[in-house]
């Protein structure tokens, strides 16, 4: 099992990396059709969420779809010499600027970690809390990976009762102080067995609390082997405080 680093949202060229990563498919012979039909999926479940930049995704969805009709037609196009004109170039040649684009940048943040590990006179004595706690290794994910546990769980979420003359409605502050009494200090809960069986307003609400908790550090994610699905658990400062608060309760009750 491995702590995640959750990298900030990103675009829809990085789920199209993500896709390609993940089934360790060719760059330069991408299945469109099944990479387009997953992407529209994925698009649903954003929406869903209401994340940002939903609309860039589905400018993407729109752009994939047109080359995988594009690929159906009987007819390829041709350039000046007679060469078939692939479809797909132009979006290869978009994700393959991408990637240096992005390798360009982790080399700079490379640079600054490593600087960041030499110590100014004076400091040498400082110790690196971090590496101290001796917990798992720190892996690079982002929604993406953490989206696929959604999915699972939305699909299994009842479906809400018409009659219903009044939904129920849920806050992202309301959703942190749940996930706050569900999780004991020291324990690590699996997202889809916290969350199974709850309507999807409870679930959608309940995730993006998740998001804004690991942003604020209240929270750790850990991937495990099992797919479509993680792990979540009180980071170190919001476990103390939480035994904190518990002990100065029972003082009071004594």
């Amino acid at each position: 099992m491995y702590r995640v680093r959750l990298q900030q949202f990103e675009g829809p060229l990085d789920l199209l990396l993500f896709f390609l990563r993940r089934d360790e498919l060719d760059i330069q012979d991408i299945p469109i059709a099944s990479i387009a039909d997953e992407f529209l999926a994925y698009v649903k479940y954003m929406k869903e969420v209401d994340l940002d930049g939903v609309g860039d995704f589905l400018y993407m969805a729109a752009v994939l779809i047109s080359i995988k009709a594009k690929m159906l037609l009987p007819g390829q196009e041709v350039d000046e010499d007679g060469e078939p004109i692939d479809p797909r170039a132009e979006l290869v040649e978009r994700l393959l600027e991408y990637i240096r684009f992005k390798e360009a940048t982790n080399s700079l943040s490379d640079r600054y970690e490593d600087r960041s590990l030499h110590f100014d006179r004076g400091a040498a004595s400082a110790v690196d809390l971090d590496a101290a706690k001796g917990e798992e290794d720190l892996v690079e994910a982002t929604v993406f990976d953490l989206i696929l546990a959604l999915k699972r769980v939305l699909t299994q979420a009842p479906d809400e009762a018409f009659h219903e003359v009044k939904p129920e409605s849920y806050t992202l502050q309301q959703q942190r102080e749940y996930l706050k009494s569900e999780l004991k200090v020291g324990e690590r809960r699996s997202f889809v067995d916290l969350l199974a069986g709850n309507s999807k307003q409870f679930v959608i609400t309940t995730f993006l609390a998740i998001l804004e908790m690991a942003r604020l550090q209240e929270i750790d994610i850990f991937i495990a082997s099992e797919p479509n699905d993680f792990f979540i658990q009180l980071t170190g400062v919001l476990a103390e405080l939480e035994e904190d608060f518990e002990g100065k309760g029972k003082q009071q009750a004594e």
